[in-house]
């Protein structure tokens, strides 16, 4: 039985950037059981515990805003529950912030819209030259952009990923983007090809992302408040 939802922010550090998302979940998991949270199940021949990751993040990607829903059997604060969890999970994984939310509110999957990424990449371009790029692809209709994963080729139009791009810093031939990139079910942009998109040469650096950004006034969303529920 389910009578509280809370929602987790957490940072994802270099010693577990390399973790796949089956991973990730597991060490959840682990943690609240050893930290006795009670945890809500989800019911059938298998019952698991009710938590969700908002959106999987890259395999080589550091994140400070990831988010998290887990269900309860019973009632926690959010100051109990950080500080009986944060006990239990490995280095690399830290919370940022729990609050609880709406038990009716749609999930948070089907939430996320765009995820904002911080990529730095090597350059011996000028500031105007790499602002005349960001340009250039963001007045583009469509970027025919084709991705090969082991045999399978995929084709897709790469702007229709991108929602905003802009420079963040440029110095000692070290370039360093701010991305707003599409995350849903219809599709999902990924930092290092939109780099390479805008001509970089070399892989990115470093690519962290900054947040997820969820659809807060979906339909559904806003059916939930008028109702009046407290999240």
């Amino acid at each position: 039985m389910k009578v509280q939802r809370l929602r987790v922010t957490f940072c994802r550090g270099e010693e577990v950037k390399y973790i796949t998302h089956l991973d990730l979940m597991r060490f959840w998991e682990r943690a609240l059981r050893r930290a006795a949270i009670p945890l809500a199940y989800s019911q059938g021949y298998s019952p698991s515990p009710r938590i969700s990751l908002a959106a999987p993040l890259p395999v080589g990607v550091t994140s400070t805003g990831e988010l998290l829903d887990i269900y309860l059997s019973q009632r926690v604060t959010p100051y109990n529950f950080i500080k009986t969890v944060s006990q239990q999970l490995p280095a690399g994984i830290a919370m940022r912030e729990v609050r609880e939310v709406g038990l009716g509110l749609p999930s948070l999957q089907s939430q996320v819209r765009w995820s904002e990424y911080q990529v730095d990449v090597s350059t011996d371009r000028s500031r105007e030259e790499v602002q005349a790029a960001l340009a250039q692809l963001l007045a583009a209709e469509s970027l025919p952009w084709k991705h090969q994963r082991d045999k399978e080729v995929r084709r897709y139009d790469l702007r229709s990923l991108v929602h905003d791009l802009w420079l963040e810093n440029l110095a000692d031939g070290l370039c360093t983007l701010g991305m707003r990139l599409r995350t849903d079910s219809q599709g999902s942009g990924r930092a290092e090809q939109v780099a390479a998109a805008l001509g970089f040469s070399e892989p990115p650096l470093r690519i962290e992302r900054r947040k997820l950004i969820l659809e807060e006034t979906s339909p559904a969303v806003q059916a939930w408040r008028r109702h009046g529920e407290p999240g």
